[in-house]
């Protein structure tokens, strides 16, 4: 049973600022749990019976307080319309930030993407295509928010994200690095020489990559709708358009 004092402590980290006093964050679902659970120990696991028959071994994690409960009591501590047998409090994950930016391989740079569910995707979408590191912006949506966790479908467990000016990290890149973004003004995805490594820019859903960031690109690309000259949306959901142009380097990378 769920005491009084755990729900409320639970529902508290749907605050931002809560979660960063705790260090902590809930992450709902066996999906989600499980690939967590392959790289961190949670504080709280409140799961049914069922979930917890399946995984017998949680009882045994020396730091972990396991609850178990029924599926009306978990709809009660759940940020989800239709919870999922089990919710973890997980502490949060190192944030490495410039440090880790790997000089070999593909990595994302995020700059003002707001929608947590966005943000989730394009995590989803980087561990898909192994890119194992994105940069965000002080201005995009909190890694650790409720909604964001879940988009992630596990992939937070795997892919590197920490918060940074990212002027400031493209201005410590070597001079030669290629930094690519996607720009209304950039030239076809599709006929420039695209490199295996590189810092991909994507831009805030409704106004882009910002200024400061844009004048950094050194490769402006541009996903090109068809026909040409048609009239046609303004734009691509910038979680669509991180997936078509991530495939596009794998494409040509592979």
């Amino acid at each position: 049973m769920i005491s009084k004092g755990l729900l409320k402590f639970v529902h508290s980290l749907e605050q931002k600022k809560i979660r960063y006093q705790e260090r902590l964050f809930v992450a709902e679902g066996p999906k989600v749990v499980s690939d967590l659970l392959q790289v961190s120990v949670p504080r709280f696991i409140i799961a049914t019976e069922a979930w917890l028959r399946d995984e017998a071994g949680i009882r045994d994690l020396q730091d972990t307080t396991v609850v178990e409960t029924t599926d009306e009591e978990l709809r009660k501590a759940s940020f989800l319309q239709h919870p999922q047998q089990v919710l973890g409090v997980f502490p949060m994950m190192d944030d490495e930030a410039e440090a880790c930016l790997p000089d070999t391989q593909l990595s994302l740079a995020l700059d003002g993407v707001q929608d947590p569910g966005n943000l989730g995707t394009i995590i989803r979408i980087a561990d898909w295509f192994g890119i194992e590191h994105i940069f965000c912006s002080q201005s995009t949506a909190d890694l650790y928010n409720p909604k964001v966790v879940q988009a992630t479908m596990g992939s937070i467990a795997r892919v590197k994200v920490c918060y940074t000016d990212l002027v400031r990290l493209i201005d410590r890149l070597p001079h030669d690095y290629p930094v690519y973004g996607t720009l209304l003004d950039g030239a076809d995805l599709y006929a420039q020489p695209l490199t295996p490594h590189g810092l991909i820019v994507m831009g805030n859903e409704g106004n882009g990559i910002s200024p400061e960031v844009a004048r950094k690109v050194s490769h402006r690309l541009l996903i090109p709708n068809y026909p040409a000259g048609r009239p046609t949306a303004d734009s691509l959901n910038v979680a669509i358009a991180t997936a078509i142009t991530c495939a596009e380097f794998r494409r040509r990378n592979t």
